[in-house]
């Protein structure tokens, strides 16, 4: 299971649901129960493996590939593909959703292309337009639009900046931010849809404005690739998780990791944040879960499996942790109140690379629920 994504709906008594993507290029989606996960419709169109997926607005489903596309879906209908965007050369591996502002998401993929797009534009009527191919899809049968000259279309300067692609006709472009030379793998986005930042092979965050359309900054620190990334409610701080097996706290303001965090003991691959920014919990290659407070840097391990950690999903009290097995578990995670867990012992301070994780107690780390 390569990404999981999380839909609470707004109206009361309706069902939490969570979407899986895989590498059979299917989603689904699980309506959830106390103690149960249920599969309530399957989504098929992606002809390649299932990258990630972000719910945007109330009902807006979007999916990435190894197929260079991204996908938008009604979430909660049947499976039907409503459009088919093609602007990446390359294999799409990763995506970022703003909050607050739910038309906006970032897609990231192979030869460190970077797009920004506004989805209620991307599912306005189009029109095919030179360098990008948006395709009606209903039943995942690509068709494409007629075909209209491109007018007024601005070249790419070849300067670090994130530029807009305009043009007369109805074709939506999106915005590319130009900057990577090498491979994207990770993207955060703020609520409000202002900062993205952006990790792959460079070994480096990037930081693009969003507002102006320029880039930011460059953090360096990280050894090797950055796998996962996340950003606080407001872009004021970055947490970056990588295959040197370290995470680090970044506060952009100041420009500098102001903490970093030796937890695991093999590449990062999956990070997710309580709701304050308080606490991270982080899994990868190691097969563990762990909790870190990000300040007092006390960490505990929440269980160990048998296969490496790909993705992770806070649920409240619990977390959805998805692994390389095609298999989804639930684990208590105290996402509310994670003192909790501290309470409980058997904690220890990230940094000290010299604990034996291997006499962790690991009483109680039974899932609550799997898929």
């Amino acid at each position: 299971i390569n990404c999981l994504a999380l839909l609470t709906p707004t109206i009361p008594d309706g069902s939490d649901y969570l979407f899986t993507g895989s590498r059979d290029g299917r989603l689904k989606r699980w309506a959830l129960a106390e103690d149960a996960a249920t599969c309530s419709a399957t989504f098929e169109s992606h002809v390649d493996w299932v990258n990630d997926a972000v719910l945007v607005g109330d009902n807006t489903l979007v999916s990435c590939s190894s197929d260079t596309t991204l996908k938008t879906w009604n979430a909660l209908s049947t499976g039907t593909c409503v459009r088919t965007h093609r602007q990446h050369t390359d294999y799409v591996t990763c995506l970022a959703a703003a909050g607050k502002n739910g038309n906006i998401v970032a897609s990231g993929g192979l030869g460190g292309e970077v797009f920004m797009w506004d989805i209620e534009a991307a599912l306005a009527p189009v029109s095919k337009c030179n360098d990008a191919t948006v395709d009606e899809s209903s039943n995942g049968i690509h068709g494409s639009a007629n075909s209209l000259p491109s007018t007024n279309l601005r070249n790419i300067s070849s300067s670090n900046s994130i530029s807009l692609h305009t043009t007369q006709t109805q074709g939506y472009i999106p915005i590319a931010a130009k900057g990577h030379k090498e491979s994207v793998y990770a993207l955060a986005m703020n609520e409000g849809g202002t900062i993205l930042a952006s990790g792959g092979t460079e070994k480096v965050v990037r930081l693009w404005d969003t507002r102006s359309g320029s880039k930011k900054l460059k953090l360096k620190g990280h050894t090797d690739n950055i796998r996962a990334l996340l950003l606080d409610s407001t872009g004021r701080f970055c947490l970056s998780g990588s295959s040197d097996s370290m995470i680090r706290l970044w506060d952009i303001g100041q420009q500098r990791c102001v903490h970093s965090y030796a937890v695991h003991t093999d590449s990062v691959w999956a990070l997710a944040s309580t709701p304050t920014f308080s606490h991270v919990y982080s899994g990868g290659r190691d097969f563990s879960l762990y909790l870190t407070d990000l300040q007092t840097r006390e960490s505990s391990l929440l269980c160990t499996g048998e296969h490496p950690i790909l993705q992770l999903a806070l649920d409240n009290d619990s977390i959805w942790v998805a692994s390389t097995d095609s298999s989804v578990h639930r684990w208590p995670a105290e996402g509310c109140n994670p003192q909790k867990i501290f309470q409980r012992g058997n904690s220890f301070l990230a940094g000290n690379l010299s604990f034996s994780r291997a006499r962790v107690s690991l009483e109680g780390s039974t899932p609550v629920g799997y898929i």
